[in-house]
């Protein structure tokens, strides 16, 4: 399975903000969208960086409460790993276990068309697993 079947059955809208944005925007957005992390983009299909829910916690205890009025770009990861729609899903669980990454922007011609969270790649091997179990049981039963 690629990366693409994930985006094929999740779409393609990715939720963006602006280097400059303020932290109380960036979490507006989170509980706006229901997700965890956003790219940071200053126009939506370039990528600046990526930010989560995890930074602003990271960087609470630092601020205090002044972090909800900083620019997300203070708190944000600039070295952000992506990946390409053809990116083999095996490949990339691995990756994400690996580095402990929970997001993964998805890029083609350097453009921003997607992005997959660790909960995208576990349901598609779930999803694989199970039909491939329906397949092993129908050739069991169908057996003379």
């Amino acid at each position: 399975m690629r990366i693409r079947d994930i985006l094929r059955r999740k779409g393609t809208a990715v939720a963006t903000v602006r280097p400059e944005a303020t932290v109380r925007e960036l979490l507006a957005t989170l509980a706006e969208h229901n997700i965890g992390a956003v790219v940071v983009s200053p126009d939506g299909g370039t990528i600046t960086g990526i930010v989560s829910e995890r930074d602003v916690v990271r960087h609470l205890h630092e601020y205090g409460a002044g972090l909800l009025d900083r620019p997300v770009e203070q708190i944000m990861t600039a070295e952000v790993h992506t990946c390409q729609p053809d990116a083999r899903v095996d490949d990339l669980r691995q990756t994400m276990t690996e580095r402990r990454i929970r997001h993964l922007p998805v890029v083609e011609n350097d453009r921003l068309v997607g992005i997959v969270s660790i909960g995208d790649v576990v349901k598609s091997t779930i999803d694989a697993l199970e039909s491939e179990r329906e397949h092993l049981v129908d050739y069991i039963q169908r057996a003379p």
